[in-house]
């Protein structure tokens, strides 16, 4: 298959329309990451999306619409929470996991009652999903197990000959996935953590957001997966990864004592003039935001680089910054060094 990558304009919006109504794949961007999107409701299109990822069909996939009337028959009913959070955060990288409606593909959701949706920000994925007239599933456009892309070429470099077409937007704004909150049940809960903080979303319900504890730490043997990104490996470079925990002295000596061909370090802005190894800087320190924008096309760029071994600085685990300790916990394997 021949994939095009289109800058966006009136008629490249219209093609990804229209491919989309015919069961094709498109990739778009949204903004937290590029996105790979299908038909919601067409169960083979849905399926032509774990085809092109190499995506294990037990990890649910999420729903993109640009409006409120669009959850119609996609959930069974839209919980009080949900209506506070919605006005508060949608559009934006907010998803909600709702009992699930009739109409989304039984694929779409890998077989749960319930169903991820969001209402992303980015105005070139509102204006195909609008011009389509139907809702998105769409994960994150990379191979299966890879760091997710924030722009056109990342995407293209792992979708190349999978699907048909790809909009060039720019660069995503935020960098990491939506955060995602379950909204069921009698407390809210925190299933995977991005942007929209767990802290914000408590000011808006006025209510404590409970945090799974399958974001810091491995899901169990046999557990279900409720939300993307709870894999046990995810988001990972050809590299193994390495999470340091501890101050940069202590950081500074550990690198000093391991300075190996194929080892670099992954750090925060400033630092890696000071480590005497190759080093890929990915934000400031205590800065959740920034970090979170310059991970995985950090973690990308390890790989460009030929990158064998790599030691990471750890970020904090509050706000923001929580999504980029999940994100990075997983490509590192759960395997973290304490200093």
């Amino acid at each position: 298959m021949k994939t095009q990558l289109l800058k966006v304009n009136e008629d490249s919006i219209a093609l990804g329309a229209k491919l989309i109504r015919e069961g094709e794949l498109v990739g778009f961007p949204t903004e937290t990451v590029y996105g790979l999107g299908a038909n919601a409701l067409d169960a083979e299109a849905v399926v032509k999306i774990f085809e092109a990822k190499g995506r294990p069909q037990d990890n649910p996939l999420i729903v993109h619409i640009c409006g409120m009337e669009m959850l119609n028959g996609i959930v069974s009913e839209v919980p009080e929470r949900a209506k506070k959070l919605a006005a508060a955060f949608w559009p934006g990288p907010l998803t909600m996991v709702m009992p699930r409606g009739p109409e989304v593909s039984d694929v779409t959701c890998a077989g749960l009652d319930t169903v991820g949706v969001r209402m992303p920000s980015h105005p070139v994925v509102q204006q195909v999903i609008k011009a389509s007239g139907v809702a998105f599933a769409a994960p994150s456009a990379n191979l299966s197990g890879k760091p997710s892309p924030t722009n056109a070429p990342d995407t293209l470099a792992d979708m190349d000959g999978r699907l048909p077409l790809i909009l060039d937007g720019g660069e995503s704004n935020v960098g990491v996935e939506s955060t995602v909150v379950a909204v069921t049940g009698e407390h809210p809960m925190l299933l995977r953590p991005g942007y929209i903080t767990k802290e914000q979303m408590e000011a808006v319900l006025g209510e404590e957001v409970l945090v799974s504890p399958a974001i810091l730490e491995k899901l169990k043997d046999g557990e279900v997966a409720r939300s993307p990104g709870m894999k046990y490996k995810h988001y990972a470079p050809k590299a193994q990864v390495t999470i340091l925990r501890g101050d940069f002295a202590k950081y500074k000596e550990f690198i000093k004592q391991h300075t190996e061909p194929g080892v670099w370090a992954l750090c925060f802005d400033g630092e890696g003039a000071q480590l005497g190894v190759p080093f890929i800087e990915y934000g400031k320190n205590h800065d959740g935001v920034t970090q979170a924008h310059h991970l995985f096309t950090a973690l990308r760029d390890l790989d460009k680089h030929g990158a064998q071994v790599v030691y990471a600085r750890c970020p904090e685990q509050d706000g923001v910054s929580m999504a980029v300790y999940n994100r990075l916990i997983r490509a590192a394997a759960f395997r973290v060094v304490e200093l």
